[in-house]
């Protein structure tokens, strides 16, 4: 097949200055072909957006080339040679098949060697047209998903787990070696989607050209393929922040908010009107083609609105501002203002005082003694008044919803733990005599409800010593309600007695001493009209019950999953540590997102939300925008460096349905350099039903400051959480349920605020779901485990090459280095010590220069089989049908069955060690209790020295001394009992 290359060279970003004045072009390459752009004069930021072609011959070979993108300096005038200003490299088998599936792309600019000082990225646009491609590639984009039969549920079962347990040492070698064969079957399958091997590959073909399958084979979609991984890597940004070009010439504002770009904004702040003939007033600020309108009053001479609005100075179409005073679409007066004279403001300074100004009629002259107070001037977004103002792109919704778009800081509620030791009651009426006495204590807070086990004594004096635990926030407005019950039937219960005690009384427990004293209280009947009784019985009730209660100040509330939590502070703020550094975030904007509101006509409504600790912030929201730029600066305190935060960009939908996740970025704090300005494009993977999706980009600004150098250090050493948690550790399962119940008391208390932070957005950056299982989680767990083994792997293989004299000048090195620790055995800790040192100052040069992200390949969701995540999103309990269900009911039981397979082995080899000196094989162990004497004397009589050299040597011997067979202590230990032969 043949085609075209289309190259659209949109524009270039902070370029490396010359001497010689600045006269930029990009070269192409490609095969044989070259061509460049225009010249661009004078500027470090140029911009071309030209169009360039070149010929694609060959299509499959395509794939596997290079295009090359050169940027220069011309010098031809000044007779040298073009200056070199960077480079991009682009594989053939990024590049997409149609137009319609391309975007814009921002490039970093990569240097040839070591010595050329490169800066800057590009923004390219790629794409294959005009040609047989470019039909086949919009052929398949139009072409609806195809309905597929699902294989029988054993090669369905062989087909997801062919790669589970198989697999092999992962180095980049492999890895490139994956990719070519990937590529391979690119060019073959294009419309596939599976991560089977070729062979089921083949075979679900053909069962899909069979015939239709038995009615009770339920049908399934077929998806599209998924796109290129390299798609979802971090790329590195150079932005003109002031922390990065420097200070220089710069306002304060640019001094504070150095991680953002400024944005200029025109600010009207109409405040009221006075002296108003008998009309139904409000105010339109006209700037250009933009509108902005007040609230209505009716009959209202001295109406107060108190409204602001900004305009982007950069989008300002017109000199003149018109503030005008109307009713019923009738200008009654006006007042106008030159934006050129228009006062700039720079916090910190005050705000701008407004003054009263005298309306103009519509044809000139005073209306009356009507007057309008408004305050004009030029400011940015670090203007105290950028949150409350009403936005020009915000004309589209109601002033109910304007609340909703604005940027607001949010802080959790303080969270403890509450502790009720239900130990026992005393005197308990039953409510009948004629059954089994069977009560239990129910304990209530809030939304929360646990309920202990029934009383082994089956009396009116009922004990229990159960230890309940709960979630607790501040101000402690709630009541603890604890009642006693009897059990009188099937989900049919009897409260016996009951009594409410206000949770602000508990007392407070801030270290490990002893439990506070348990208490007798009164149990009260319920009321006869809550029995359905119609005339209550004067009886005096003498229950009561004993109970333990504190607040447990000395735990952190875990309300994020540890490994990628943002806080570990105490609850009670006279345990908390001082802060160690400052997180400065800059959320520059994003870009290539997907439209989200396409059955509306809109495209997308996107705002992020920050959390770190106890603070989140969200920032404003941008409608109707495919790359929003939010520039938006925030600061939290560090108390701890081995953190998270966490970012996640939402589409607004006003409240009208639920916030949609456009994608979440989480960066762990231990992983920056201090002091260091990350400027980073990350992207906003989501993963559905219909498998992972790309759905933009987020580009970020991220500072971490340290204030405490050795406060830093000495966290480094001390545990991660606080001392309770080890001294007191709560149960396994406790944890679990706690944690979900401290999600939902946030997401309660956020969610009441204005504008409300909705449930939805909280549970999804706290990964409510987390804990459901998952196929493909559990893969990629199982591939982390074999990636921890490979070191262990290549250690092993690496002396087994030693030991097989593969490179004989190693094997020789390795001999004198051992006799040298034999015969001076002080030196092998500082060897080793020296060897860890050296090796440290080597990997520094390879050290990491991007944060760690969201890793598709390491989640294994770029190839996941639909029905993995098919279950994965299920609900709880299954909605499937019954055969589905008992399909994947199949396949879990196989992959257990070789998990319990591995684990069987593990055990036997614990177990054949335990058996040693055990005399369960009595032959066994009486040939090692004899070897065993006879070393202890061999031992004693030889050096140890020796003995050493005498066993290294032999463990290094030439191959030619060695037989194939294994050695004598190996089939000794095989031949030892296990207990596998005891199981049923």
């Amino acid at each position: 097949m043949a085609g075209k290359l289309i190259v659209h060279v949109l524009d270039a970003s902070d370029l490396t200055p010359k001497k010689a004045s600045q006269a930029t072009f990009v070269q192409v390459e490609f095969q044989d072909q070259r061509q460049r752009t225009s010249i661009k004069l004078g500027d470090l930021n140029p911009c071309w957006n030209e169009k360039l072609v070149f010929q694609i011959d060959d299509f499959e070979a395509f794939i596997n080339q290079k295009i090359d993108f050169y940027v220069y300096n011309d010098n031809s005038q000044q007779n040298r040679r073009n200056s070199f200003l960077g480079r991009v490299r682009i594989s053939g088998f990024t590049v997409p098949l149609s137009e319609n599936e391309a975007s814009v792309q921002r490039y970093p600019l990569d240097k040839k060697g070591i010595f050329p000082n490169v800066r800057g990225d590009i923004a390219l646009k790629l794409y294959v047209g005009n040609g047989d491609v470019s039909d086949h590639g919009s052929e398949e984009k139009t072409k609806k998903p195809e309905r597929v039969s699902v294989q029988d549920p054993i090669d369905l079962i062989q087909e997801l787990e062919e790669g589970l347990f198989d697999h092999k040492e992962i180095s980049p070698d492999d890895e490139d070696k994956s990719e070519k064969k990937n590529e391979k079957k690119k060019k073959t399958v294009k419309t596939s989607y599976s991560v089977a091997a070729e062979k089921s590959e083949k075979k679900s073909d053909l069962k899909a050209e069979a015939a239709p399958p038995p009615a009770r084979v339920m049908q399934m979609m077929q998806y599209p393929p998924m796109q290129h991984p390299h798609e979802y890597s971090v790329i590195e940004t150079r932005p003109p922040l002031a922390a990065r070009t420097g200070y220089l010439g710069r306002d304060k504002i640019a001094r504070t908010y150095d991680l953002v770009e400024q944005m200029g904004f025109l600010f009207v702040h109409v405040v009221k009107a006075k002296n108003l003939p008998e009309i139904d007033p409000y105010v339109e600020v006209k700037v250009g083609n933009y509108k902005a309108l007040t609230k209505h009053f009716e009959k209202n001479q001295n109406p107060v609105w108190n409204n602001k609005f900004a305009f982007p100075r950069e989008r300002l179409q017109s000199n003149l501002i018109e503030i005008s005073v109307k009713t019923k679409d009738e200008i009654v007066g006006k007042v106008l203002f030159d934006v050129s004279e228009v006062p700039k403001r720079v916090p910190p300074d005050g705000p701008l005082a407004p003054h009263w100004h005298r309306l103009q009629g519509p044809r000139g002259g005073r209306v009356g003694e009507s007057e309008l107070m408004v305050a004009v001037w030029m400011g940015t977004q670090a203007d105290e008044a950028f949150p409350e103002s009403w936005h020009s792109d915000a004309h589209s919704i109601t002033q109910q919803s304007l609340a909703n778009t604005r940027s607001k800081v949010y802080f959790s509620p303080k969270l403890y733990y509450l502790r009720a030791h239900i130990i026992a009651a005393q005197d308990v009426i039953p409510s009948s005599n004629s059954r089994v006495f069977d009560t239990f204590v129910r304990v209530k807070l809030g939304h929360q409800e646990r309920t202990t086990r029934p009383s082994p004594s089956k009396t009116i004096n009922p004990e229990w010593k159960e230890e309940l635990m709960f979630v607790a926030s501040e101000p402690f407005d709630e009541y603890l309600i604890i009642s006693v019950e009897e059990s009188v039937g099937p989900n049919k219960d009897e409260v016996l007695g009951r009594f409410i005690f206000p949770v602000r009384e508990i007392p407070h427990r801030f270290d490990e001493s002893k439990l506070p004293d348990p208490r007798w209280f009164p149990l009260f009947k319920p009321s006869a009209a809550e029995e359905g009784e119609e005339k209550p019985k004067q009886v005096r009730f003498a229950s009561r019950i004993l109970v333990g209660m504190c607040i447990d100040s000395s735990y952190h509330v875990l309300d994020e999953y540890t490994p990628f939590s943002s806080d570990f502070q105490p609850s009670s703020k006279h345990l908390r540590k001082p802060s160690i550094g400052i997180l400065e975030v800059g959320i520059l904007g994003a870009r290539n997102l997907l439209p989200m509101k396409t059955n509306e006509g809109k495209l997308t409504d996107a705002y992020c939300v920050a959390k770190y600790g106890n603070k989140w912030v969200r920032t404003r929201t941008l409608l109707s925008t495919l790359h929003p730029r939010w520039n938006e600066q925030y600061t939290w305190e560090v108390h701890d460096p081995c953190t998270v935060l966490t970012i996640g960009v939402f589409d607004n939908c006003h409240g009208n349905h639920r916030d949609e996740r456009i994608g979440k970025v989480r960066v762990r704090l231990s992983t920056l350099e201090t002091d260091r300005v990350y400027t980073h494009s990350y992207p906003l993977l989501i993963l559905s039903p219909f498998g992972l999706r790309k759905h933009g980009e987020l580009h970020l600004a991220i500072r971490f400051r340290c204030t405490a150098w050795m406060n830093m250090v000495m966290h480094y050493g001390k545990p991660l959480l606080p001392k309770m948690h080890y001294i007191q550790p709560l149960s396994r399962k406790n944890i679990l349920w706690l944690r979900y119940q401290a999600m939902h008391v946030v997401a309660m208390k956020l969610s009441r605020a204005e504008p409300p932070l909705r449930i939805e957005v909280i549970e999804y950056m706290l990964d409510v779901d987390y804990n459901t299982f998952s196929l493909r989680r559990s893969k990629a767990n199982f591939q982390r485990i074999l990636l921890l083994l490979s070191g262990i792997s290549y250690i092993y293989g690496w002396f087994d090459d030693i030991c097989k004299w593969k490179n004989p000048i190693t094997t020789i090195l390795v001999h004198l280095l051992f006799l040298i620790l034999v015969c001076y055995p002080e030196l092998i800790l500082s060897t080793i010590f020296l060897y860890l040192f050296i090796i440290g100052l080597w990997n520094y040069r390879f050290r990491p220069r991007t944060p760690p992200h969201m890793n598709a390949r390491l989640s294994q969701a770029e190839n996941v089989h639909p029905d993995e995540l098919d279950e994965e999103f299920d609900s709880y309990p299954s909605s499937r049908i019954p055969d589905l269900v008992q399909l994947r009911y199949h396949r879990l039981k196989s992959v257990a069955g070789k998990v319990q397979t591995v684990m069987g082995d593990i055990a036997m080899q614990g177990e054949r060690a335990t058996s040693l000196l055990s005399w369960r094989d009595p032959r066994a162990t009486a040939i090692l209790v004899f070897f065993s004497l006879v070393w202890a004397v061999v031992v004693y009589v030889t050096p140890i020295q020796a003995v050493a050299v005498v066993i290294g040597l032999y463990t290094l011997r030439h191959p030619r001394f060695r037989s194939r067979m294994p050695s004598v202590p190996v089939n000794f230990f095989k031949r030892l009992p296990g207990k596998s032969d005891s199981l049923l």
